[in-house]
């Protein structure tokens, strides 16, 4: 389905969404309130967001000027996000994992003038770095629990009554501030989180992310009877576009989760038709049904098994139009016995989920796929609005990331990596002409930094980074994502981590699935107090010796692991890790473990 009005700049799209559904009943937005979801009216959303930007416009925010945020997903994000676009203004979104410095970095290469921040604790941080933000005039908190005793601070709520005060003697100038921001104006700086040095400044337009928006659209079909369950950091390009800017575009509902860690009840909850996700997501959700399924009698594994390889098999048929009445029969039972009962933890009413930020894995796609939840894989990076590609409900291939929407142009250079030409491409990098002209050629192509190709069928397939790529030790070219994710199968691995690039061969830092893993410890006789004690007995070493050596039969000799060391810990965004779409910081992860790294290369010495 297109998206439900027409427009060319977002803040056009917010008054024509906000004045179809004027009149509706059924929430534009839900949020949990003392443990209930409750909605928020298209008609009050629009009013919430007038008020506020009325009351940025009484301090001093212009067409122009930098406003950042700084907070998890909640309704106040995009009122604030919504408020600052509807005034011209240009929105610095924020993760709020990032440590005071590179906030400061942030503040002071956009000239930030206002910060809107979600908490207390993002209010110190920004309070420790103020004096060295020349530009920073006001601090606005959403929840304003607990007196702050800075005159440059004020609540949410103080800026809707200023909204209120400023109203009456400027009747229009909400209204007229919509039509001032043009397509070509800057809509947001968006700083990718770099694995070393400063992050840069995305600069994308209106037009931009609204080329993106009806694309995406396009092809991934979105309705106002749909209901989306919003995870994802706002501040993140995948979910600002897909889950906030096209659900609002199509006219659909956003219900936001409490957090990453809640999903599982609010899936229950909500009751959503489309999520957007990451792979992260689907890698736990199969690891949990496995465990549950090792602990059941013999039968219903029997039975739990058949019925996922007649899900394949239905798949395949359905998709040669070969489908035979036994088959039919056989996956009627297997539905009612099995399908049926997974797709009730998500709901029940699960239409597609959207995946991206990274690769999915084939075998998940095809997992999921079997029991008959479908998950359309697209790719994009932050510079390109960001989707290039998709997969369709009616064209898709697992292990690619789909066909290029429309107005997206993709080659493959030479040495693989993959151009994208569009009006989705980004103006550059916010002062940094340098970096700009690294990755945006003479020609217009964008250099994604990925390597990739296309199958016979035209659709693209990612083989990894570019800047990820090993070169061992002896010249061989290593693509360290796609044998990282065949590890990943094990039920016993929940991160895995191939080292190799300068080396003499791979090595491998795993994370365990510590769940999984305590449970066939108990089951075998091992004791332990704690996690570091479990991961160093040597049938848990065993245990991961042949897990490896059972996933990677398949390897050239160059790309197989020779040793491994297993982590006591898990690799997170908070520790740095980790990026907020669940990539691995190479760089990061090399660095903080590398006297674990080379303990493994001295004992292949020795």
């Amino acid at each position: 389905m297109s998206v439900v009005v027409d427009f060319s700049t977002i803040s056009e799209m917010f008054d024509r969404i906000t004045t179809k559904y004027a009149n509706e009943e059924r929430p534009m937005l839900m949020q949990k309130v003392d443990g209930e979801y409750q909605g928020i009216k298209f008609r009050e959303y629009r009013r919430n967001v007038e008020l506020f930007a009325l009351g940025l416009a009484s301090l001093g925010v212009r067409k122009g000027e930098r406003v950042a945020i700084i907070s998890e997903n909640r309704p106040e994000w995009i009122v604030a996000d919504m408020s600052i676009v509807c005034l011209g203004g240009i929105d610095v979104p924020i993760y709020p994992t990032l440590t005071p410095k590179q906030i400061e970095f942030i503040f002071n290469d956009s000239e930030v003038k206002i910060a809107v921040i979600s908490n207390a604790f993002q209010l110190n941080k920004v309070l420790k770095i103020k004096p060295d933000v020349k530009t920073l005039e006001r601090i606005i908190l959403m929840t304003e629990k607990g007196a702050v005793e800075d005159r440059s601070v004020l609540g949410f709520s103080k800026v809707y009554s200023l909204g209120s005060e400023f109203e009456k003697g400027n009747a229009s100038y909400f209204q007229e501030s919509m039509s001032k921001p043009k397509p070509d104006d800057i809509l947001t700086i968006i700083y990718t989180s770099g694995t070393t040095g400063n992050p840069k400044g995305v600069v994308l337009t209106h037009n931009n992310l609204v080329s993106n928006i009806k694309a995406s659209a396009d092809t991934i079909p979105f309705g106002p009877s749909d209901v989306l369950l919003s995870f994802l950091p706002l501040c993140h390009s995948f979910e600002r576009m897909a889950g906030y800017y096209t659900a609002m575009a199509c006219g659909a509902t956003v219900a936001y989760a409490e957090s990453i860690d809640t999903v599982r009840d609010n899936l229950l909850e909500v009751k959503p038709t489309i999520v957007t996700t990451v792979p992260r997501l689907f890698e736990r959700i199969h690891s949990r049904i496995m465990k549950q399924i090792d602990n059941h009698p013999p039968m219903r594994q029997k039975i739990f098994h058949w019925a996922v390889r007649v899900g394949k098999e239905y798949a395949a048929a359905k998709k040669h139009r070969s489908m035979s009445p036994l088959l039919t029969l056989q996956h009627a039972v297997a539905n009612k016995l099995v399908y049926g009962k997974l797709k009730a933890r998500t709901g029940g009413r699960i239409r597609f989920f959207v995946s991206g930020g990274a690769a999915l894995p084939k075998e998940l796609g095809e997992f999921f796929e079997a029991v008959g939840i479908q998950i359309i894989e697209g790719y994009g990076l932050t510079e390109t609005s960001p989707v290039l590609t998709v997969n369709r409900l009616d064209d898709y291939k697992f292990g690619t990331v789909g066909k290029p929407i429309a107005a997206v142009e993709i080659k493959i250079a030479d040495d693989g990596e993959i151009l994208a030409k569009g009006p989705n491409i980004m103006k550059g990098y916010y002062n940094n002409k340098k970096a700009t002209e690294e990755v945006i050629d003479k020609d217009g192509w964008f250099h994604t930094g990925d390597v990739g190709m296309f199958d016979k069928e035209g659709h693209l397939m990612i083989t990894d980074r570019k800047k990820h790529l090993f070169v061992s030790s002896g010249g061989k070219n290593i693509a360290p994502q796609p044998i990282e994710n065949l590890f990943l199968q094990s039920k016993y691995i929940d991160q895995f981590v191939l080292i190799g690039d300068g080396r003499m061969f791979c090595t491998a830092l795993i994370v365990p699935e510590f769940d999984l893993l305590k449970d066939y410890a108990k089951s075998v006789g091992v004791t332990f107090s704690n996690e570091a004690d479990l991961i160093s007995h040597d049938m848990i070493r065993k245990l991961y010796s042949e897990e490896i050596e059972k996933l990677q039969k398949d390897l050239s000799h160059f790309e197989r692991v020779r040793r491994f060391e297993i982590l006591p810990q898990t690799l997170t965004i908070e520790g740095g890790e980790i990026t907020p779409t669940q990539k691995v910081k190479r760089k990061v992860v090399e660095q903080k473990f590398a006297p674990l790294i080379e303990k493994m290369y001295e004992v292949e010495k020795s």
